[in-house]
């Protein structure tokens, strides 16, 4: 029988393949290695630390997301369950539909969300329940639906009308919002009369 030594690396490597590369501490002493052993497999090369209990396979190819990735496992709660979703400004320059260029990150968390550590200074927490009609999920980290991320924006007044405009044009160009998702969303809630006339327009 392989010992649990010899299948750790193993193990490692398929959690950090669905994370770009990226790991955390309490994932890896799940999977058979010891406590307290991180700086022995930094300072040998096969860990690069990156944030406080989160590490990088050092042979696993940098991405061009891998802050997504980090801050999401930044996220976890106690049980080492990622919490956080990218959202607002961030969230349509990940569907690449805005000329947006935010310099951080937003990233929406549960209301109960609570960690020790501060918050990177690269990131805006915004407190909501998320339904998971509007999360999609991807290699590493999730992100708001398109037309979450506009409502989002729209709510706490965060970009103009006409990028609003731009992204709802784009978003149902592509096919990234649709039709039915326009006129459910009329039925939720009250918006500006703004809005709700490009929701009526866009939607046809």
């Amino acid at each position: 029988m392989r010992s649990r030594a010899k299948t750790a690396p193993n193990a490692l490597f398929q959690i950090a393949e669905q994370q770009q590369g990226y790991f955390t501490a309490k994932q890896a002493t799940e999977v058979g290695y010891r406590l307290g052993s991180q700086a022995h497999h930094v300072k040998s090369g096969n860990w690069v630390r990156v944030e406080r209990g989160i590490y990088r396979l050092a042979r696993f190819p940098q991405s061009s997301e891998e802050q997504l990735v980090i801050y999401t496992l930044w996220s976890r709660n106690r049980a080492g369950d990622p919490e956080g979703i990218y959202s607002h400004q961030t969230a349509l320059s990940i569907h690449e539909l805005s000329d947006l260029n935010p310099a951080k990150l937003h990233m929406t968390v549960p209301c109960a969300f609570r960690r020790s550590a501060k918050v990177p200074k690269i990131l805006v927490l915004h407190r909501a329940s998320l339904n998971e009609k509007d999360v999609e999920r991807r290699q590493g980290f999730a992100v708001t639906r398109p037309l979450r991320a506009i409502v989002d924006l729209v709510a706490t007044e965060s970009i103009s009308q006409e990028m609003v405009e731009q992204a709802l044009t784009e978003g149902r160009q592509r096919g990234l919002i649709t039709g039915r998702e326009i006129s459910e969303l009329r039925h939720q809630g009250q918006f500006p009369k703004w809005f709700d006339k490009l929701l009526f327009q866009s939607k046809r």
